[in-house]
């Protein structure tokens, strides 16, 4: 390929590169049509870029034919690979016809599911005006009434729905129905539900997180349980750590055995990527939320390697882990320190950890927080011959 100067009005006002699918806008201005929905939608502007002038929500751009022409000329005439004629999204009245379809017709509602969601895939402003015009309300219904759930689950996860209507589905009854999905079998729906009632969770009112009931607990940790997916689970992570700021939620949580399924993540993940020590940092995280409470507490030392695990993952993935395993070993010390425990932590090496942490962590907080378990019980364990000479030297006076 020849190297040729590209014409400027061939090339969008926005990123400057050449234009696939040419429209106009309100103000009359041309852009590409990629480049241009994702400044409004993604950068959430609402002015055109050249004019500074607000544009319509009410009016679609329209294509620029006679451009997109000269540009395919242009590309073939200067050994360029012709831009193909893009395929021309759904117009507004069309869809909403086929969202009227939709609620009118319970026999062609599969079908119409699919064709809303070949819409998704076709542009972002689709989608955009398919949640102002009630699809999330009608997916909804479907998904409460169990109808086509699995299909309804997949169109919602992909509208990318906004805030403002994530908090109208905010409430008991549609939580029931992710219940019901995440406890199926279908792989990609539990993804999906896991997902969506994260992202509810997010944006919900505190008064609704206090009262979540009990079988949404016990179903997010039996899907952390059976790893369905990395996503999943980082899904289920984040909401457990949204709604155990509330309320007795730390109590539901622990009684729904997050804790031992929090222990099993830590002693089976590698913690190789970056992705992976993400999860790890997640873990503790929601690991110290739960240790706040003596039922916590109470399951962690239950479990074999509860603490030695936590000490192991201490210096080891990333500051942020560091200091949520030295806070969890720290409420251990403080408020569940029997003579056996002390024991434990000596044995798997949490003394000589939280030694090494005085030593080299550089969170000043953290390093100070192990100087203060050290101190606690210093009567126990700065003599132990368990502990290297070189470790014991550093231990807090």
């Amino acid at each position: 390929m020849q190297e040729t100067e590209v014409p400027s009005h061939f090339t969008c006002p926005i990123s400057m590169q050449l234009m696939k699918d040419p429209v106009i806008v309100s103000t009359g201005i041309t852009y590409d049509r990629e480049h241009i929905e994702k400044w409004l939608l993604t950068c959430k502007n609402k002015f055109c870029p050249v004019t500074k002038q607000v544009l319509s929500d009410d009016t679609d751009p329209t294509p620029n034919h006679t451009l997109r022409r000269l540009i395919q000329s242009w590309c073939i005439l200067n050994n360029f690979d012709r831009i193909p004629t893009p395929k021309q999204p759904i117009d507004r009245s069309q869809m909403l016809k086929l969202l009227n379809d939709t609620k009118k017709s319970p026999q062609n509602r599969l079908e119409c599911l699919k064709n809303l969601r070949s819409i998704c895939q076709a542009s972002p402003m689709s989608i955009k005006f398919l949640e102002q015009n009630g699809a999330v309300d009608f997916l909804a219904l479907l998904i409460t009434n169990h109808e086509f759930i699995d299909e309804a689950l997949d169109l919602l996860y992909n509208l990318q729905v906004s805030e403002a209507s994530l908090k109208q589905l905010a409430n008991d009854e549609f939580f029931e129905s992710l219940v019901f999905v995440l406890k199926s079998t279908n792989f990609q729906s539990r993804v999906h539900a896991i997902i969506i009632l994260k992202s509810i969770f997010h944006v919900a009112d505190p008064a609704l997180l206090i009262r979540i009931q009990p079988p949404v607990v016990v179903e997010v940790v039996s899907l952390l349980q059976d790893n369905v997916s990395q996503q999943a689970s980082k899904a289920a992570l984040k909401l457990l750590i949204e709604i155990c700021r509330w309320g007795k939620n730390r109590i539901k949580s622990v009684e729904a055995g997050a804790i031992f399924v929090l222990i099993e993540h830590l002693l089976l993940d590698k913690f190789s990527t970056a992705s992976e020590r993400r999860s790890c940092e997640l873990v503790l995280v929601l690991l110290d939320q739960l240790c706040g409470c003596a039922e916590g507490r109470a399951e962690l030392l239950k479990h074999g390697a509860g603490i030695a695990i936590v000490s192991k993952k201490v210096l080891r993935v990333s500051q942020l882990a560091t200091c949520r395993g030295v806070r969890i070993l720290a409420s251990i010390a403080r408020f569940s320190a029997t003579s056996r425990v002390l024991q434990e932590m000596l044995q798997v090496g949490v003394v000589a950890k939280l030694c090494l942490v005085v030593q080299v962590d550089g969170n000043g907080k953290t390093k100070d927080r192990a100087k203060d378990i050290l101190r606690l019980h210093s009567r126990v364990w700065k003599n132990a011959s368990c502990v290297p000479s070189y470790l014991l030297s550093s231990y807090p006076s």
